[in-house]
């Protein structure tokens, strides 16, 4: 089963549909580094912790289980989630993005400036 990170940091992965090959690239990490966290083999120092942290949209205190669990609710995880992918879109992307959501929203479109 692996250590209580191991467990938390693949938990995290799929609540966020994410392979560990993209978790591990949004940390700056390799992926075999990461593949070592997550079967419980080594642990990793604070500064990697944090960055696995963003990475997974969430605290090193939840990866390593101080926090409480709370159920999850799913509003929650699918905005994490459309959090995580927003962040790795460049400007032009990420403005399709939000024009798409505001057209979905029936939100009226505002020029820029």
């Amino acid at each position: 089963m692996g250590t209580t990170l191991a467990v938390n940091l693949r938990a995290r992965a799929r609540a966020l549909q994410l392979t560990h090959n993209e978790v591990a690239s949004r940390a700056g990490l390799g992926e075999r580094r990461f593949a070592n966290y997550v079967l419980g083999r080594r642990e990793p120092d604070l500064q990697t912790l944090v960055r696995i942290a963003r990475a997974l949209q969430t605290s090193p205190n939840d990866l390593l289980g101080f926090d409480t669990p709370q159920v999850a609710n799913t509003v929650e995880l699918l905005r994490a989630r459309m959090s995580a992918a927003l962040d790795q879109l460049d400007e032009r992307d990420l403005e399709v993005v939000v024009r798409q959501a505001e057209v979905m929203a029936r939100v009226p479109l505002k020029k820029p400036g």
